[in-house]
C-alpha cells in the first residue's frame, strides 16, 4: 500500500486534477469512481481498476475491508488521511473509497452506429440529469448515447454517481456533431417539444429510434429539432408546464419499451 499524508504530494495532486478537470480526464482517458457501488459495477462489466484510493477510516468499514482483503483488487492501493480524502470527495459524507479507471471505449469505436436505438442529448448541462438519463437508458435497453459538446461531462464524478453504474453498460460518445448524426441516421429521430402536435402515446415508434432531449432551460435547439422526423409532446393533464428532462427521458424511453413489448406479444399483455 502507498500512503499519502500531505496535499503537496505529487500523486495526490494528480488525483485531485483528475477529479476536478474534464480536460485532464480527456487527455489521460481516465476517470475516478466514488464509492463501492460504482467500483463493483465497473469490476463486473469492465475489469480491475488501475488504482484504489481509500481513507484511513474507510479501511475499517466492513464492506471496504472485505473488498480490500478479497484478493480481487489487483490494483495499486493508496491510503489517505481522512482530511485529505474529504478534500477529494464529491459528496458531503465521503464514501471512504475511490477507484481510478480506464474509461471503457464504445464497442463500435469512435463513430456512432447509424441503425442503433440511441439517446441524443442536446445541451443537457446538469450532471445529475445526464447521469439519471444514462441510468434510464441502460434500464430501457438503449445502449448508444450521444452528447453534444456543451453537455455536462459524462465521466465527471457527479454524473457517474447519478448514473449508478450505467456507464459500464453503455456506449457513451461525447462531443458529437448532432446534426451530422441525425442527418445520416437510418432510423427515426424523435424530438420532445412542448408545442408538438403529436402525443407521445399516439406516435409511431416502430423501428430504430433516436430520442433527442434538450437542455433544461431551452429544450431541443431549433436547428437540431429540424433534423428530426417526428416531434412529440408528453401529455400533462396537471398544472405543471413542463417535466424535468431526466423525467421526460424516462417517460419516453419506457413508452418505447412498452410499445415494443405490446407489439411483440399482444395477447399476453392484454391478458395481464
Amino acid at each position: 500500500m502507498r500512503r499519502i499524508v500531505s496535499r503537496d504530494n505529487p500523486h495526490y495532486k494528480v488525483l485531485k486534477k483528475l477529479l476536478q478537470s474534464g480536460r485532464e480526464r480527456r487527455r489521460t482517458g481516465l476517470a475516478v469512481l466514488d464509492g463501492m457501488h460504482l467500483i463493483d459495477a465497473y469490476s463486473r462489466h469492465c475489469g480491475i481498476p488501475i488504482e484504489i484510493v481509500v481513507s484511513d477510516s474507510g479501511t475499517g468499514r466492513p464492506e471496504i475491508a472485505s473488498y480490500l482483503e478479497s484478493g480481487q483488487v489487483g490494483a495499486t492501493i493508496t491510503v489517505l488521511g481522512d482530511a485529505l480524502f474529504a478534500e477529494l470527495a464529491v459528496v458531503e459524507t465521503p464514501s471512504g473509497i475511490m477507484a481510478v479507471i480506464d474509461r471503457p471505449r464504445p464497442l463500435q469505436g469512435p463513430a456512432p452506429d447509424m441503425q442503433a436505438d440511441t439517446v441524443v442529448l442536446d445541451g443537457v448541462q446538469d450532471p445529475g440529469n445526464v447521469g439519471s438519463i444514462l441510468r434510464s437508458a441502460a434500464a430501457a435497453g438503449f445502449r448508444q448515447i450521444l452528447l453534444s459538446p456543451d453537455c455536462a461531462q459524462a465521466w465527471a464524478p457527479k454524473t457517474l454517481r447519478a448514473a449508478m453504474g450505467a456507464h459500464f453498460q453503455l456506449d457513451v460518445l461525447e462531443h458529437c456533431d448532432l446534426p451530422a448524426f441525425l442527418s445520416a441516421y437510418r432510423g427515426q429521430p424523435v424530438a420532445t417539444l412542448l408545442g408538438a402536435s403529436t402525443s407521445l402515446y399516439g406516435a409511431d415508434l416502430a423501428g430504430p429510434v433516436a430520442w433527442v432531449f434538450g437542455s433544461e432551460g431551452l429544450g431541443v435547439r431549433p436547428a437540431v429539432a429540424a433534423l428530426t422526423r417526428l416531434q412529440v409532446r408528453i401529455p400533462m393533464p396537471g398544472p405543471s408546464e413542463s417535466l424535468n428532462v431526466a423525467a421526460a427521458a424516462a417517460v419516453c424511453l419506457f413508452e418505447t419499451v412498452r410499445r415494443r413489448q405490446t407489439e411483440a406479444s399482444p395477447s399476453r399483455v392484454a391478458g395481464g
